[in-house]
């Protein structure tokens, strides 16, 4: 099965977040980025419970830092989910393949992501106002089911 879309996690720090994702990831024809550091062991106990059965479904790449992942990947959208975005995620036109990239549940993505993917568009999630963040795989949930509607679930 062809992906239908790429999911770039920058500095995931909790396990069972990455482990949902990893099933999200299973559900939906996803592939999975994971840009080191990272806060835990990917064999870690948590992780392989949330991700369950899912993890041999999941096309998972592992990247030790951010020049290994731009080098090593060829994008037309790469979007970066950040509460400071300019346009609404569910006011963007997707197309399969689309790479979404979050950051970690503690900093976010850094200013290093902003400067060397800056041709990137920054997109955000609605929320009231005075909340901090929304949880990293229920962010990655929202995003990718958004954008796997808008081509009509489609898997191949």
């Amino acid at each position: 099965m062809k992906n239908t879309f790429q999911i770039v996690l920058f500095n995931p720090q909790i396990p069972p977040n990455t482990g949902n994702i990893l099933r999200l990831c299973s559900h939906t024809g996803s592939k999975l980025h994971i840009i080191k550091p990272i806060g835990f062991n990917l064999d870690e106990k948590s992780l392989r419970r949330a991700g369950l059965d899912y993890y041999h479904n999941v096309d998972l790449k592992v990247y030790e830092c951010l020049d290994q992942f731009i080098k090593n990947n060829t994008y037309d959208n790469l979007f970066l989910i950040t509460k400071f975005g300019k346009k609404r995620y569910d006011k963007i036109k997707y197309k399969r393949n689309d790479f979404f990239m979050f950051g970690s549940e503690i900093n976010g993505l850094t200013e290093e992501v902003y400067k060397k993917l800056k041709k990137s568009d920054k997109i955000y999630i609605p929320m009231i106002p005075g909340n901090r963040s929304i949880n990293l795989a229920n962010a990655v949930s929202i995003c990718i089911y958004e954008a796997w509607k808008q081509i009509n679930f489609s898997t191949i």
